[in-house]
């Protein structure tokens, strides 16, 4: 009965109910008392029956007075002397009635008498409600409260000290709610007052009052479940204004073919330092029987290193690229193998006498100078698009170094670990930094993702910057958004400005999705899995949307997937054709991936200067590094005095020199057809000599096959070598 009568408090329309929200400034006395309260004091109010005549019997009465007294309440017995022998239902019934409450009697067989009540009961009933309550007793106490508190007013649970003014106005209020009580009560009334309210609330709405706030954990920044409106925060990056996305003018006015893009990248600047510390090392090394490096030497030498990337031939040995029958004609055209083992064992970028000093304040000492000259002109030649990339790229390398890193989850494992950020479309590398472990004084760096953000992305106007949980921090991305770029990346789980109520899996629907938000940025708990969630913060956007596809992940995610790889592709194109050779020494793994870096540039820039160029082709890299290759070493062969001894070999050399002159090699078929001796890739005694004298040679008889020396065969020119082998044919 109490229940029903605390419900009826929400559902009393809103002239007549003294518990309704409005109806409670029309009688506050009422708002106070409970249903319950209101019904007993109204019962005290009335007149109480009066008991009936002892029974002699004393037992017999006090058997039914405990059986009635059961469905009273223990507080309400003391204010219902008379009442308490009756149920509450029957109170109320009676009280509608008009009519003093009796115990439970028993039924009347007349039905005229039973219909004879039911007609009183249902005068004091509204119209409307005839037909649901056909007698008094068929009403809920619910109906039956609201007639009672319609017709008389409740009266509170304590007496208050109010003053006159508050009486008065408690009065008028009470004749207001009498005169709406006369009124016949209709529906439409009721929906358009209900209507009309709804619309008075939505005018008094402010947007702080419906939001949720989660504080974090370190208890500095409130989160709101509501997205707040957009104020200062671009709902893009905008960078066609300040930074044109491609190569620019600087690098279009210079990439006339594939060897000048590729030497923008590796300058003179850098040449004359490496020519002069490996000329250096040399004549410490030979005195004097070094012979000097210059420019095309050092230009070969990096060209037979791109070409063994373009064969795939990183662990192979380097004899095996320069054997007469397995190796490549192109390596023993270009240079000896005892030259090539040579250039790659004194190849310096400092003076080693002077290093100890320099590696005192700096670890990449022995090639920080031209590190720091091939590093300055990677953002001079390409300007990124909207998205950048900020990740780490891991150098393979096993030997002896100050600052070799383990990272388990790279394919290496170990090596020299670089800051890269490059553009998340083309994996162009905008900028790059070695990791040299802590500082030399001093305990670990703090803070150090945040600082490498904000080094590799210093020159950026207007971009968006992905990061993965090592770098992303919500200080980050307030720090760039003072220099105009927004950021989105994956946050861990211990950052301590995150909400806890984001960080909770338990009972949630797997593809759900919670968003908090600050004025500056916006945070995501997705869940992919049971149990799993994955957090995300970003400074780009400002609203909970989210996709229609199967998973329903957020467009955050999604915006996220996309440009997240910019750095791992970088490291899968370098890594399938590179230059790398096995080496003890740091610095040169160092250069190799140098070269391999600047070579993928200048391939980004050839293709976007040329977008026809090789279209419909899934080589385009591959033959892009050849042609370099070849460009590189043509130069020495041009200019090489001694003809290599393979055939093959030599050919090339012939046709690069003819070339240069501008000759026409018209002898050079004559000469592979003649029956002069031919090279051979084993070394064996002359067939021609006598055994004491044990004469071993390469060259073979072109006709019969057998090996023969020097002082066993004949030279002849092309012209000469012709014409016998023409008069052979005719004979």
């Amino acid at each position: 009965m109490a229940g029903a009568a605390r419900r009826l408090g929400k559902q009393v329309p809103e002239a007549r109910g003294p518990l309704g929200v409005r109806g409670s400034e029309a009688m506050p006395g009422a708002a106070r008392c409970t249903a319950k309260q209101v019904l007993e004091r109204m019962l005290a109010n009335r007149p109480a029956v009066p008991e009936e005549e002892e029974d002699d019997d004393d037992d017999e009465e006090q058997e039914e007075d405990e059986e009635k007294r059961e469905n009273v309440p223990e507080e309400g017995r003391e204010a219902m002397p008379g009442a308490a022998r009756c149920t509450a239902k029957q109170v109320l019934e009676r009280m509608l009635a008009n009519r003093p409450a009796v115990p439970e009697e028993e039924e009347d067989d007349d039905d005229d008498e039973e219909q004879e009540e039911d007609e009183e009961k249902r005068e004091n009933v509204p119209e409307e409600g005839r037909e649901a309550m056909p007698g008094a007793a068929r009403c809920t106490a619910k109906q039956v409260l609201e007639r009672m508190l319609a017709n008389r007013p409740a009266v509170p649970e304590e007496e208050d000290d109010e003053d006159d003014e508050e009486q008065e106005d408690g009065e008028e209020q009470e004749e207001a709610s009498e005169e709406e009580d006369n009124q016949e009560h209709e529906p439409e009334d009721e929906a358009s007052s209900s209507s009309s309210s709804s619309d008075q609330e939505q005018e008094r709405y402010v947007p702080g009052a419906e939001r949720d706030t989660f504080r974090s954990k370190n208890g500095t920044i409130a989160w709101s479940s509501v997205a707040y409106p957009r104020q200062g925060r671009p709902s893009r990056p905008n960078v066609a204004a300040t930074m044109p996305p491609g190569p620019t003018e600087h690098a279009v006015s210079r990439a006339r073919d594939v060897a000048s893009a590729f030497r923008q990248f590796i300058t003179p600047a850098i040449e004359s330092v490496v020519l002069e510390m490996t000329n250096l090392e040399g004549s410490r090394k030979y005195r004097d029987g070094w012979k000097a490096m210059d420019a095309i030497d050092l230009r070969a030498y990096v060209g037979l290193l791109i070409l063994a990337g373009v064969f795939r031939s990183r662990g192979e040995a380097a004899a095996s690229l320069w054997d007469a029958e397995s190796g490549r004609p192109v390596f023993r055209a270009t240079m000896p193998l005892k030259v090539f083992h040579t250039y790659s064992r004194l190849l310096r970028f400092d003076d080693r006498e002077s290093r100890p000093e320099r590696r005192a304040t700096d670890k990449l000492a022995a090639i920080r100078e031209v590190w720091d000259k091939w590093s300055e002109r990677l953002p001079f030649l390409y300007n990124p698009g909207p998205h950048v990339t900020v990740d780490e790229q891991l150098v393979p390398f096993r030997g002896r170094c100050p600052f070799r890193q383990y990272m388990p989850s790279k394919p290496a494992r170990y090596g020299i670990k670089s800051w890269v950020a490059c553009d998340a479309k083309s994996s162009y590398a905008w900028k790059m930094q070695v990791y040299t472990g802590k500082p030399a004084a001093g305990g670990p760096e703090k803070n150090q993702g945040m600082r490498v953000v904000l080094d590799v992305t210093e020159g950026l106007r207007g971009h968006n910057v992905t990061c993965d949980n090592f770098f992303t921090s919500y200080e980050l991305g307030q720090r760039l958004l003072a220099r105009g770029l927004t950021m989105v990346g994956t946050v861990r789980k211990n950052k301590p400005e995150l909400p806890a109520a984001l960080l909770a899996t338990k009972a949630r629907e797997v593809f759900s999705s919670r968003f908090a938000f600050t004025p500056s940025a916006t945070l995501v708990s997705y869940l992919p899995k049971r149990s799993k969630n994955v957090l995300l913060l970003s400074t780009l956007h400002t609203d909970a949307s989210v996709s229609e596809r199967q998973d329903r992940k957020p467009a955050l995610i999604l915006d996220y997937n996309s440009n997240k790889g910019g750095v791992d592709n970088l490291d899968k194109v370098v890594g399938t054709y590179s230059c790398r050779r096995m080496t003890a020494r740091w610095p040169l793994a160092v250069f190799h991936n140098i070269i391999d870096v600047s070579a993928y540039n200048a391939f980004v820039i050839w293709r976007e200067l040329n977008p026809g160029w090789m279209t419909r082709k899934r080589n385009k890299r591959r033959v892009f590094l050849e042609q370099l290759g070849k460009a590189l070493v043509t130069p020495l062969m041009e200019r090489r005095a001694r003809i290599p001894r393979t055939h093959s070999s030599a050919a090339l050399v012939k046709a690069a020199q003819s070339a240069r002159a501008g000759v026409r090699p018209e002898g050079l078929e004559a000469a592979a057809r003649a029956p002069g001796p031919a090279p051979a890739s084993k070394r064996k005694r002359c067939q021609s000599c006598p055994p004491k004298k044990d004469c071993k040679t390469h060259t073979v008889c072109s006709g019969c096959k057998r090996y023969v020396c020097k002082r066993c065969t004949h030279a002849y020119c092309p012209t000469c070598a012709d014409w016998g082998f023409t008069q052979e044919e005719t004979d």
